[in-house]
């Protein structure tokens, strides 16, 4: 059992360090051939105010001046040791500006995760136990329309609604504006918080609600569903007895394989909300040129999602044991 568990994590932990490596050499490769001048960017509006020669030491400051080979390898050499640079914007090292984000960022992804999963998977379990009636036309209904939604038109459109229209929640922002940090209360944040986990939540309940519905409809017509409704099961407890099981490994996979989707819907929603998380930093970091602040975050979400890959494995391990003993792939 150790043995198996111990080789387990050599072989994801060998799958990581390869995958961060690849996405290092394409992620530079591709900010190296940005239309974005990093200098011009870091200067901004003052550009008129700034003469060639300071143009040349600022690009000297932070190493733009250099091929862009040897700046990847001092890149790479830096964060052998640990250090992933200072970030252009912020003036602060890259690693405080990821970890000050992310308690924003976990927080509002954690909750729309929660969220979208059970609300998800319960929606496409109560309507494949009433398929074809009219709970099971609604709940496809809703999802058909919600998986072709774009996640910035639904952040605007209960940004209008909730906040503008009705004023039952602010309008954006992670806290209250003039407040003083030490003021801000839990409440505070949890309330800023509401609509954009709403956004994220609603969107990602129609990909698992389908395909937990299909998986689940799959397994009512089986031969031993059918021997279970002629010994007089129905209702929850055939779904509970013989369908959770079954249709909770394909649930799994699908709820933490939306990591990656969840970390590209942030993006959008925190910019609709203003919220200061790790997908606003990222748009910033992108659209100012600020390089390591955006190589950090790229491999950050690389880990990110690849930490959701491996606790779906794990979670693959625990519910079904032919996995655990390795009878099954």
């Amino acid at each position: 059992m150790f043995g198996s568990l111990l080789k387990f994590f050599m072989q994801k932990a060998l799958r990581l360090i390869l995958l961060l490596a690849a996405i290092s050499c394409v992620s530079f490769l591709l900010v190296s051939q940005s239309p974005i001048d990093p200098v011009q960017a870091y200067i901004g509006a003052d550009a008129m105010k700034v003469s060639p020669e300071q143009r040349a030491q600022i690009a000297a400051h932070w190493g733009l001046d250099r091929p862009p080979a040897e700046r990847f390898l001092k890149w790479i050499a830096s964060m052998a040791q640990g250090d992933m640079g200072t970030s252009m914007i912020f003036r602060r090292p890259v690693t405080e500006v990821i970890a000050e984000r992310f308690v924003s960022s976990v927080v509002l992804m954690s909750a729309a995760w929660l969220l979208s999963g059970l609300i998800g998977f319960t929606a496409g379990a109560v309507a494949a136990m009433h398929k074809d009636r009219w709970v099971d036309k609604a709940i496809k209904w809703y999802c058909y329309m919600l998986a072709s939604t774009p996640t910035f038109w639904m952040g605007l459109l209960l940004l209008i609604v909730f906040a503008v229209w009705l004023g039952w929640f602010p309008i954006g922002m992670g806290v209250p504006i003039g407040v003083l940090a030490e003021e801000v209360t839990w409440q505070d944040r949890l309330v800023h918080m509401i609509l954009p986990a709403l956004t994220l939540s609603v969107i990602g309940i129609s990909t698992i609600a389908l395909h937990t519905r299909e998986k689940l409809v799959t397994i009512l017509s089986s031969d031993y569903i059918l021997f279970a409704r002629a010994r007089g099961e129905k209702g929850f407890g055939l779904f509970w007895r013989h369908g959770l099981r079954n249709v909770a490994l394909p649930a799994i996979t699908l709820q933490f394989a939306s990591f990656s989707e969840l970390f590209g819907g942030a993006v959008l929603a925190e910019q609709v909300f203003s919220y200061p998380g790790l997908g606003q930093a990222t748009v910033e970091a992108g659209l100012r040129g600020d390089v390591p602040l955006l190589m950090g975050l790229v491999l950050f979400s690389a880990v990110f999602v690849f930490t959701g890959n491996l606790l779906a494995d794990l979670l693959y391990r625990i519910v079904d044991p032919r996995v655990r003993e390795g009878r099954a792939v």
